[in-house]
C-alpha cells in the first residue's frame, strides 16, 4: 500500500542503503506510470583493508520525499537567466541585480512602467515575446543603462510612451515583430540613436515614410517584411541616404509603384524584394543604387509574374554582385535573358525549371558562384558551361531527373574549386576520370545521395588536388584489385563513405590517402564481422577522427587502431559491441570514445584508467550494470564524471530493482562483514 501522506508528485530520490541481510526487495510504491531506467549518478563500492572477514554485498532501496520545486527562473551561464513560459506577471524578486541576460518570454506583463525592471539595472539583453504587453509607458527602461537588445515580439501594442526607449545609451536590437504596428511613426525615435537592427515585420504598415529622426545613420538592418507597403517614393527614403551597407528586407509586401531612381545614391549590402509581384517597378525605383545583394526571387508555390528579358534589363545599370531569382521562371528564354547579368558574381537560379541553358549566351567571365539547385537539367552539359569561365563555385543539387554527367562538360571550368552535384540520382559505370576532366582546381566535391558509381581505376585522376570528398548513401562498387580509387589523393582531408556499400574489406581502398584526418564510414558493414588488425588504417596514418557507428560491429581488437597514433575522436555507437576495449586507444592522450548505445553490461576499472589526460567517454543507452560485479564502473564514474559525456543518460539497467524507476539516483553499495 502507498502510504496516505506519500505525494507522488514530489522528487524522489533512490539510495541503496545498508541492510542487516544479502536479499533484494521492492518498495511499496507503484505509479500508474511506465518506468523507465534509473539514472546512473555518485555511486560508491568501498572495503576496508581491516577486513578479514567474508564480505557480503548488502543492498536495499529507500525512497525519500521531498517538496517539489517550484517554478522558477533557470540560469543558463552567468548572469543568464531564462523564466520563459512560467505563467508570470511580474519580475521575481529573487532575480539577481547582476542578471544581464533575461528571457521573460511567454509569460503575461500586459503593461510596462518605470518600475518593471528598476532593480535590473545590469541588463543587456531582454526578451519579452508574447507576453501579453498592451501598454508600455514612459521611462520604463529608465534605469536599464547598459542594455542593447529589447525583443518585444508577438505583443500587441497599443500605446508606446514617447520616452519609452529613454534610458539605455547603447540601445542596438529592437525587435517589433508582429506587434500591430500600422506605421513608423508609433515608434518613438528621439533615443534611438544608436539602433543598428530595426525589426517591424509582419505588421500592417502601410508606407515607408521614415520619421524625421529616423536613425539612419547608424542602422545596418531593417526589416518591413510581410507588410502592407504598396508604394515607395523618393521622399520616403530619403534619409536611408545617410546609411552605408544598410540591409533593407522587404519581401512579402504587394508592391505595386516605387518612384524611378527612389534609392539612388542609397549604398545598401543586401536588398530583399522577394515576392513582390511586380519586378520591374522594383528595378525601375532601384536605378542608380548600390547593393551587393539582390534578392528578386520569390516563395515556393505563390503565384507572381514570369521573367522576361526586358525585365531584367535595368540590372545591368546597377552595381550589383550578387543576384537571387529562387522560384522564380523565365518566359522567353532566350540568350538575350543573360545579356543583362553579365557584371554579376554571383547568380542564384534555384528552382526556377530550367531544363537547359539557351544556345549563344553571352560570356560571363565575372562570375564566380553559379546556383542551379532543383532544376529540371537532363545532361549537364546542357548548362553551357563554356560561358563561365571563371567560376570558382557550381551547385547543381537536387535535379527533378536523372542527371546525366557526360564527358568532359565542365573542363572549360579550369577554376572550379567547388563542386555540389548531390541528390541527382546520377548513375555511372566507369567514374569520375571523363566526368571531371580539366578540373584540376577542384577542391570540394559532393557526390551524396546519388544511385550507383562505379569506380573501375583511379577515380578522380584530373582532380588530385582535392579536400574534401562526400559520397554519403551513394552505392559505390570497385573493381580494381590492385590499387584503391583514391589512391592519388595525397591532399584529401576529409573523406565521408557513411552508407556507401563500399567494401571496407579491400587492404588498399584507402591507398593514397596520408594526409586524411577525417574518415566517416558510418553504416557500413565489415565482412569478417570486425575491424581487421590493423590492414584497413594503415594508409591514413594522420587520421584525427573516425566514425565507424552503426557498422554492426561486435568487437574491436586491441590492435585494430594500432597505425592511428593522431587520433582524437572515435565514434563507435549504435554497434554490437558487448565489451569495451580501450585497450585499442591505450597509446593515445586526450581522445573522444563514444559508445553509445552498444550492447555493453560490465566494464573492468583497468579498461577506464587507460583513459588518460582530458579522454572524455560517452557510454549512454547502454544496459550497464549497476552491481558489485562492475565496481570498477562504478568507482571510476563517481571519481570522473568530466570524462564522461551525456551522463544523464547513461543508466542502469540491472538489477531489476534499479530498472524499475525512472529517477535521478544516489547509489551506495557497501561490504559487510558477518
Amino acid at each position: 500500500m502507498v502510504p496516505a501522506d506519500l505525494n507522488l508528485d514530489a522528487e524522489i530520490h533512490l539510495v541503496l542503503v545498508q541492510l542487516p541481510v544479502c536479499f533484494a526487495f521492492q518498495p511499496h510504491l507503484t505509479t500508474s506510470a511506465t518506468p523507465k531506467p534509473t539514472r546512473l549518478l555518485s555511486n560508491t563500492c568501498h572495503q576496508t583493508k581491516e577486513e578479514t572477514s567474508t564480505p557480503s554485498y548488502e543492498a536495499g532501496i529507500s525512497c525519500e520525499v521531498t517538496k517539489p520545486v517550484d517554478k522558477m527562473c533557470t540560469q543558463i551561464t552567468a548572469n543568464s537567466y531564462s523564466c520563459e513560459d512560467l505563467g508570470l506577471t511580474n519580475i521575481p524578486e529573487e532575480l539577481p541585480f547582476m542578471t544581464q541576460v533575461l528571457d521573460f518570454s511567454f509569460n503575461s506583463l500586459h503593461s510596462l512602467q518605470q518600475s518593471t525592471f528598476s532593480k535590473l539595472k545590469d541588463l543587456v539583453h531582454l526578451d519579452l515575446t508574447r507576453c501579453q504587453i498592451n501598454w508600455v509607458y514612459g521611462n520604463a527602461f529608465e534605469s536599464n543603462s547598459y542594455l542593447e537588445t529589447i525583443v518585444f515580439t508577438g505583443n500587441n501594442l497599443l500605446f508606446l510612451g514617447n520616452t519609452a526607449f529613454v534610458g539605455p545609451q547603447s540601445l542596438k536590437h529592437l525587435d517589433l515583430t508582429q506587434t500591430g504596428l500600422t506605421h513608423l511613426t508609433f515608434v518613438p525615435m528621439e533615443d534611438l540613436y544608436n539602433l543598428e537592427t530595426l525589426i517591424l515585420g509582419n505588421n500592417y504598415i502601410q508606407s515607408l515614410t521614415l520619421p524625421p529622426r529616423f536613425p539612419a545613420r547608424s542602422l545596418q538592418y531593417l526589416d518591413l517584411q510581410m507588410n502592407h507597403i504598396q508604394t515607395i517614393s523618393a521622399q520616403d527614403v530619403k534619409q536611408l541616404q545617410k546609411s552605408k551597407n544598410l540591409t533593407l528586407i522587404l519581401k512579402g509586401n504587394n508592391i505595386i509603384h516605387v518612384d524611378p531612381g527612389a534609392f539612388r545614391t542609397i549604398s545598401f549590402y543586401s536588398l530583399d524584394f522577394s515576392s513582390c509581384p511586380n519586378i520591374s517597378v522594383i528595378i525601375k525605383g532601384l536605378q542608380g543604387a548600390t547593393t551587393v545583394f539582390l534578392q528578386l526571387g520569390t516563395f515556393l508555390d505563390t503565384k507572381v509574374l514570369s521573367l522576361s528579358p526586358p525585365t531584367l534589363q535595368g540590372i545591368f545599370n546597377m552595381s550589383v554582385d550578387q543576384l537571387s531569382l529562387q522560384y522564380r521562371t523565365f518566359s522567353h528564354l532566350s540568350s538575350e535573358t543573360f545579356k543583362w547579368l553579365t557584371k554579376l558574381q554571383r547568380l542564384d537560379l534555384m528552382q526556377t525549371s530550367l531544363s537547359v541553358l539557351p544556345l549563344g549566351l553571352p560570356q560571363m567571365n565575372m562570375l564566380k558562384e553559379l546556383n542551379l539547385n532543383k532544376n529540371k537539367f537532363v545532361h549537364i552539359c546542357d548548362i553551357r558551361s563554356s560561358v563561365f569561365p571563371d567560376l570558382t563555385h557550381l551547385s547543381i543539387r537536387g535535379n527533378s531527373h536523372d542527371l546525366d554527367l557526360g564527358t568532359g562538360c565542365l573542363e572549360s571550368l579550369t577554376k572550379l574549386q567547388h563542386l555540389d552535384l548531390s541528390c541527382n540520382q546520377i548513375e555511372s559505370a566507369d567514374c569520375c576520370s571523363k566526368q571531371l576532366r580539366g578540373l584540376s582546381s577542384l577542391r570540394h566535391l559532393n557526390l551524396s545521395y546519388n544511385h550507383n558509381i562505379l569506380f573501375s581505376n583511379i577515380a578522380f585522376n584530373e582532380s588530385a588536388n582535392l579536400k574534401i570528398l562526400d559520397l554519403t548513401f551513394t552505392h559505390i562498387t570497385t573493381t580494381n584489385a590492385s590499387q584503391g580509387p583514391f589512391c592519388n589523393l595525397h591532399f584529401l582531408q576529409i573523406l565521408n563513405l557513411s552508407f556507401s556499400h563500399i567494401d571496407v574489406n579491400i587492404q588498399h581502398i584507402l591507398q593514397g590517402l596520408e594526409g586524411l584526418s577525417v574518415l566517416n564510414l558510418k553504416g557500413n558493414n565489415f565482412e569478417t564481422g570486425t575491424v581487421l588488425n590493423n590492414n584497413l588504417f594503415q594508409h591514413v596514418p594522420n587520421l584525427e577522427v573516425l566514425i565507424l557507428s552503426s557498422c554492426k560491429l561486435p568487437a574491436i581488437p586491441t590492435k585494430a587502431f594500432s597505425a592511428l597514433k593522431k587520433l582524437k575522436y572515435v565514434d563507435l555507437s549504435h554497434n554490437h559491441l558487448t565489451a569495451f576495449n580501450s585497450g585499442a586507444f591505450s597509446n593515445l592522450k586526450n581522445i573522444y570514445l563514444n559508445f553509445a548505445n552498444n550492447r555493453i553490461h560490465i566494464i573492468p576499472h583497468d579498461m577506464l584508467t587507460d583513459l588518460s589526460g582530458q579522454s572524455v567517454i560517452n557510454l549512454s543507452y547502454n544496459p550497464l550494470q549497476c552491481t558489485c560485479s562492475n565496481i570498477g564502473l562504478l568507482t571510476w564514474c563517481k571519481q570522473n564524471r568530466d570524462k564522461i559525456e551525456d551522463f544523464e543518460e547513461t543508466a542502469c539497467s540491472e538489477p531489476k530493482l534499479l530498472a524499475d524507476f525512472y529517477m535521478e539516483c544516489r547509489v551506495k553499495i557497501e561490504k559487510q562483514t558477518r
